[in-house]
C-alpha cells in the first residue's frame, strides 16, 4: 500500500508531512507528467484532466523496471552515505544513477530565490548524446544532432526555431512555444470535425475543453458548433464545425485564445558538486555542462564500483 511506503519514508528518510511525500510518489507514477515514470501505480493516480489521486490508503505502488537503474550500484559502495535525520540509519547523499534523470524527466521547483524549469527529454536521445560526448568533445550545436529538443509525455508540436532551441541549450535559459496537434475528420453523415490529439505539457485537458466551450457559447467563432471530450488513455478532443468552415482559421483562433498554445520556460538551474560532498551549489548550466557533470559522476561511480568488486575478489 502507498500508505506503508509513505510511513516508511517519513520514519526513516524524510522528516516532512505525509502529503508532500505522497504527492511526490503520485507524480512519479503519472505517465502524463514524467517522460519515463519511475513508479508503477495501481489505483487512481490522477488524470490529465486535473483529477487528484485517491487517498494513499487505497492505492498501491511498486518501482518500475527503469527505477532499478538509479539504485542498482548502491550495494557496491559507489556513492558516499551519511546518517539519516534521526542518526539511526544511513542514507546515500546521491543515487548512483545510470541515466541522467534530471534531463529525462525534467524538474520544476523554486528554492532560495532561484527557480528551475527543466523540460523532459527523450531517454534514447540523451543517452546517444552522452555516448557521443565520451567519444569526442562536442559543442552544444553538435550535441543537438542527438538531443533534438524537449520530448513531452503529452505530445505537442514545438514551433520554436532551431536558433531559439540552440540559445536555450547554450545559455541554460529561454522560452519555447508549444502547441497541441490536430487533424480533420469527415464522417459520412453530419458535420466535419477537428480532432485535437495532443495538448501542451502541464495544461489540464478539462481546461482546454472549457475554454473552447466558452468560445462557442459566446459565439466568437460562429463556424464552430460543438466540442466533446472523447479521450480515453489517448487525448481526443472533437470540435464540430460547419461544412464550409476553414479548419486552419479555426485552429489559428483557438491557438491564440485558448491554452492550446503555451510558452514553455526553460531554466536549467541545477545543483552541482562542490569540494564538500554533502553540499551542492546551484548553478545555471547549458546542455553540454549538464551532460559533462553526469559523465564525470559516472566515471567516479564506476571506478568505485570496480574497486569494491576487486576488493571482494581479493578477499
Amino acid at each position: 500500500k502507498s500508505a506503508a511506503i509513505v510511513g516508511d519514508v517519513m520514519g526513516k528518510f524524510h522528516p516532512h508531512g505525509d502529503t508532500a511525500i505522497y504527492d511526490a510518489l503520485v507524480r512519479m507514477a503519472q505517465p502524463f507528467t514524467l517522460r519515463q515514470p519511475l513508479v508503477d501505480g495501481r489505483g487512481n493516480f490522477g488524470s490529465p484532466d486535473g483529477d487528484s489521486a485517491a487517498a494513499m490508503r487505497y492505492t498501491e505502488a511498486r518501482l518500475q523496471k527503469l527505477a532499478d537503474e538509479p539504485l542498482v550500484e548502491l550495494a557496491k559502495k559507489a556513492v558516499a552515505f551519511r546518517p539519516n535525520y534521526g542518526g539511526r540509519l544511513f542514507e546515500p547523499i546521491v543515487l548512483p544513477a545510470r541515466f541522467p534523470n534530471l534531463l529525462v524527466n525534467g524538474s520544476q521547483g523554486i528554492a532560495v530565490g532561484m527557480a528551475t524549469s527543466i523540460p523532459p527529454h527523450n531517454l534514447s536521445e540523451v543517452i546517444q548524446a552522452c555516448v557521443a560526448l565520451i567519444d569526442e568533445d562536442l559543442t552544444t550545436k553538435q550535441l543537438m544532432k542527438f538531443v533534438k529538443g524537449p520530448d513531452f509525455p503529452t505530445g505537442g508540436e514545438l514551433i520554436s526555431s532551431k536558433n531559439e532551441l540552440a540559445a536555450a541549450y547554450e545559455h541554460g535559459h529561454g522560452s519555447l512555444k508549444l502547441r497541441g496537434e490536430w487533424k480533420t475528420e469527415s464522417p459520412r453523415s453530419g458535420n466535419p470535425s477537428i480532432v485535437i490529439h495532443s495538448i501542451p505539457y502541464s495544461v489540464e485537458r478539462s481546461t482546454v475543453v472549457e475554454k473552447i466551450a466558452e468560445v462557442i457559447i459566446a459565439r466568437k467563432l460562429p463556424v464552430l458548433l460543438d466540442v466533446r471530450d472523447e479521450s480515453t488513455d489517448d487525448c481526443r478532443i472533437v470540435c464540430e464545425m460547419k461544412k464550409d468552415a476553414d479548419p486552419q482559421l479555426i485552429m489559428a483562433y483557438l491557438y491564440k485564445n485558448t491554452p492550446l498554445q503555451t510558452n514553455v520556460q526553460v531554466n536549467l538551474t541545477c545543483l552541482v558538486p562542490t569540494a564538500n560532498p554533502e553540499v551542492s551549489a546551484p548553478q545555471r548550466l547549458g546542455l553540454k555542462a549538464i551532460l559533462r557533470h553526469f559523465l564525470d559522476f559516472r566515471m567516479e561511480v564506476v571506478t568505485k564500483r570496480l574497486q569494491f568488486e576487486l576488493d571482494q575478489l581479493l578477499k
